[in-house]
């Protein structure tokens, strides 16, 4: 800045430097600094107190007297260059002698400078010489990310000024001399720099990044007048504001505080820019006016400084939410934890993972910073100049963010360098996983919403941010739309009012496009109903050819079973005309696989993770049974797998795929108990051992009883899986396919207004409802774990070492399963303890086609059981062996009945509390009760 005389002398000091600084970045003060500004001037107060205060601008005529004031301020700088160029002459002299030569040069300095002042200057006082020389410069910082960020180096402090260059003491200055030398610190100190008497507060140090962030409080050299005094201690606050504005600008510029950040930064440094340009107004003004006092100042800076003021209360909240003034931050990341990229990324860079380092701590930006924005919007509200302040910093700050919303809503597409949009996407989870995923994890997890880092503009459609770019990405990946086309007028800031409208029509032009991918192109109603033929058994008739087929193969143990073979009978008899599946298109993805791990295991290990009963403990896992069933065969390991393109992988994902599994090995298990059954009515029906009818009318006793007893089981099983079949699954599946807008038959696809996701719940909620309602989910119904004793003990075993652990619906089929395993067994009984058919005459009531039939039957099973232990002979006594089978048939008829009633018992309860549906199956299943001491509903006496 240039002045008059007045200010020239008193500027003739400490901040020469500063001026420079301003000129030239690049320069130095080493040879200049000494030559212009090197010692201090007399204060023209002392000869010309009349002008002292007076201000022209430079080409305006100036007063008569100020030609003679300049003249000896010649003469004085010509004064000092003489004796400068005598110290550099002694200097050079003797340079051996560095102690000597320095010493009398200080002691000759004072008398030297006064012999030259007397010759030249008589009449004025001597100067006092420099106690050392000082030689400031200005250098350049190194580079940094913040590209705008200031790289000139800290001016020194004042405190570090020699003596010398020191000002006049304020208290020895006029009233009007001490305002001008004020008014012009404070133009000074408004651009953070020190004044001559107005200086930074002892403990501010520049170089502290903390320290300038904060801002630097001033404070004034003793002597000012009182009512100056105050008016300048406040306008020093616009200072303080100032100085920590630039010094926040210059950090949050930095690449690591995201794009956010430097757009609020550019806005701030718009308003710094205008700041700047009122100052030199303001200088203008001072040099040119001789009314331009402290108060002038004052009123001058009033609205400006409330202006800084706000911008320094949201700097100050920033830089503590981002702990650059605190010691720790308040807050650790939440991507820290679950954000693999960015681990492996840290890992690549040769990063660590150590909790404390500045890497690891959270920076406020993105969403939050505009969060930050708005809450101080709606809470400054009442001050119009606030809410302009604010808004306009709000609609800065929010473009960069809305490049990338927009990116997101209209092309799926995520540009976010520095992690601080709303949706975080995890590259690592890609759709190939899809295939061996039973968590969901690529629909789930591959984007997600940050929900700290929503700005409230967004917290009420975030849901539909999310959804329309992950439809639009699997739109993108499938090639099914154009996604790549670009979107012209879109709301570039959130105070535009198409803003929620852009969002809206976004979302809903996104979930169009995949519905319509997956209903027509990917034909997912086909697919369902593809899968329901093959995993729900409708129709069964190729499935029961299938088990014929293979029945051989799947009598083995598991690890037994040719699975090639299987695939090869199943892809044969899919492929056999005049059945419903063979015109189906999808039936390649069918595939033969086997589950050692058997279904009750398995469900029991989902039940007890996720669907325990009310007050019981939960299971850990590792106490849970694991290991394979060492009996498992073919029939009951069996399950079919189904392989799905993308995207309909999200819609019949793993996780609904192990349901359908679920489902069919139940289903089968019924199916297959079922045919056990009716194998045994053909083998009591047809076989001459049961149809005889002998003369020992206890043996035909006990016939008539596992009659009825087999005919009872065999009522319990078909009547379970009609209920499960037409009770569940239909009805169910009927209101699924509605929601779903198509029909069975149904070639064309209605219009259809639901979301993806929506749908894809509705088709979890389908099985899971199924899974209920056929007991699936029960653990109360699902518990069963015994061993399996050798043969041929198993009978009396079960009958008399049954344990309590046996659960309702798996003693009922396990009760079921052994009885027709052991047909055979009690066949064998039968005939040694009826006496016409153990002797080797032909008995009367037989006839001669029947005896031979036997006879043909039992020496086939003789040859089948000679290599097996017989019974000891002891066991051949007719009555004690009658009594044994009626003592075991007993035991068989009380433990069947009294767990169908257990199992009614409970679906009357369960049915009242959960699921009415179960009211149906209490009903069909106590027909087979009926006529036995456990018909009817219990009392809790009987419970007991």
């Amino acid at each position: 800045m240039s002045s008059g005389a007045a200010r020239a002398s008193s500027r003739a000091n400490a901040y020469g430097d500063e001026r420079s600084r301003m000129s030239g970045a690049n320069g130095s003060f080493r040879g200049e600094r000494t030559d212009a500004k090197g010692a201090p001037s007399p204060q023209p107060g002392a000869q010309f107190p009349g002008m002292a205060h007076k201000r022209t601008a430079s080409g305006n005529p100036r007063p008569l007297s100020r030609a003679a004031e300049e003249r000896r301020y010649e003469e004085r700088r010509v004064t000092e260059r003489t004796y400068e160029a005598q110290i550099e002459r002694v200097r050079a002299v003797s340079p051996e002698k560095p102690q000597r030569r320095s010493v009398p040069a200080e002691k000759r300095a004072p008398e030297v400078r006064r012999q030259k002042s007397t010759e030249l200057r008589p009449k004025e006082p001597a100067p006092e010489a420099p106690q050392a020389p000082w030689n400031p410069e200005v250098t350049l910082l190194p580079h940094t990310t913040a590209p705008l960020a200031s790289r000139v180096s800290i001016p020194p402090l004042a405190s570090t000024v020699p003596q010398a260059p020191q000002p006049k003491p304020l208290s020895e200055l006029s009233l009007e001399v001490q305002e001008a030398a004020i008014v012009e610190d404070l133009l000074f100190v408004f651009m953070a720099f020190e004044g001559q008497y107005i200086r930074y507060a002892k403990g501010y140090n520049p170089s502290e990044e903390r320290d300038r962030l904060s801002g630097p409080t001033f404070r004034i050299l003793p002597g000012l007048d009182p009512s100056l005094h105050d008016l300048t201690k406040s306008m020093l606050k616009m200072a303080t504001y100032y100085s920590a504005l630039v010094a926040f600008v210059d950090v949050l510029s930095r690449e690591e505080f995201g794009a956010v950040n430097h757009a609020l930064c550019a806005s701030i440094r718009k308003f710094l820019q205008d700041y700047l340009i009122m100052i030199a107004q303001l200088e203008t003004q001072f040099l040119t006016s001789d009314t331009f006092t402290v108060h002038v100042l004052n009123i001058h800076t009033i609205s400006t400084s409330q202006m800084m003021l706000q911008l320094y209360s949201l700097a100050q909240e920033l830089l503590k939410k981002n702990a650059l003034l605190d010691d720790e931050s308040e807050e650790e990341d939440e991507d820290s934890d679950d954000d693999y990229d960015k681990v492996i990324e840290r890992l690549n860079d040769g990063g660590d993972l150590v909790p404390g380092n500045m890497a690891a701590k959270r920076i406020c930006k993105g969403g939050v910073v505009l969060g930050m924005v708005t809450k101080r919007l709606e809470t400054m509200s009442g001050d119009p100049t606030a809410r302009a302040l604010l808004t306009s910093l709000l609609r800065d700050a929010s473009r960069p963010y809305m490049v990338m919303l927009n990116e997101w809503l209209h092309h799926g597409g995520i540009n976010d360098p520095h992690s601080e949009f709303l949706i975080k996407e995890q590259k690592s989870i890609s759709r190939q996983r899809l295939e061996q995923d039973y968590t969901d994890e690529y629909w789930e997890r591959r984007y997600t919403i940050r929900d700290h880092d929503v700005p409230p503009q967004l917290e009420g459609v975030k849901d539909k941010v999310l959804l329309a770019g992950k439809y639009l990405n699997v739109v993108r990946e499938c090639g099914g739309v154009d996604v790549s086309k670009v979107v012209a007028d879109v709301p570039m800031s959130f105070d535009d009012s198409r803003f929620l409208e852009n969002v809206n029509s976004a979302y809903a032009h996104a979930n169009e496009s995949l519905m319509q991918l997956l209903l027509t192109t990917h034909a997912l109603p086909a697919r369902l109903r593809s899968m329901k033929h093959y995993f729900f058994l409708d129709p069964s008739d190729y499935f029961s050819y299938f088990l014929e087929l293979g029945s051989s193969e799947l009598r083995k143990p598991v690890k037994s079973v040719n699975t090639g073979k299987l695939q090869s009978l199943l892809d044969l008899v899919l492929r056999q005309p005049g059945s419903i599946v063979s015109l189906d298109p999808f039936k390649e993805d069918v595939k033969v696989e086997m589950n050692e791990v058997t279904l009750i295991r398995s469900l029991q290990r989902v039940v007890n993770i996720k669907g325990i009963e009310q007050g019981e403990a939960l299971q850990p896992l590792s106490n849970q049974p694991i290991e394979n069933d060492k009996n498992a065969t073919g029939f009951t390991s069996l399950q079919l797998d189904y392989a799905v393109p993308f995207p309909v992988s999200l819609v019949i994902s793993r996780q609904t795929v192990w349901r359908y599994q679920a489902l069919f090995r139940y289903l089968l298990s019924l199916r297959y108990l079922e045919s056990q059954l009716s194998a045994t009515w053909q083998t009591q029906t047809r076989g001459v051992s049961w149809a005889h009818k002998g003369a020992n009318r206890a043996l035909e006793i006990w016939k008539r009883r596992a009659w009825t007893l087999r005919a009872r089981m065999l009522v319990f099983v078909q009547q379970l899986l009609y209920f499960c079949t037409a009770d569940v699954i239909e009805p169910n599946w009927t209101k699924f396919m509605a929601r779903l807008g198509a029909k069975d038959g149904d070639q064309e696809k209605k219009p259809v207004m639901r979301t993806v996701d929506e749908l894809m719940q509705d088709h979890v909620d389908f099985l899971g409802t199924c899974l209920k309602e056929c007991m699936l989910t029960n653990s109360k119904l699902l518990k069963v774990h015994f061993p399996l004793p050798p043969l041929p003990y198993l009978s009396y075993y079960y009958m008399t070492k049954l344990t309590p652990s046996l659960q309702i619906h798996s003693k009922l089929m396990q009760t079921c399963t052994v009885f027709a395993a052991y047909t055979n067994w009690l066949t064998r009984e039968l005939e040694k303890s009826d006496p016409d058919l153990s002797g080797t005459n032909k008995p009367s009531t037989m006839t001669a086609d029947q005896w031979k039939r036997f006879q043909a039957t039992k020496a086939v099973q003789r040859g089948s059981t000679s290599q097996h232990h017989d019974s000891p002979s002891s066991a051949d006594d007719a009555e004690a062996r009658v009594k044994n089978l009626s003592e075991i048939i007993r035991k068989w008829e009380t433990n069947f009945s009294r767990h169908l009633q257990i199992l009614l018992d409970a679906l009357n309860h369960y049915a009242a509390t959960e699921t009415v549906v179960l009211l149906s199956l209490c009903a069909r299943l106590s027909t087979a009760n009926q006529g036995t001491e456990y018909a009817g509903l219990r009392t809790e006496e009987d419970a007991a």
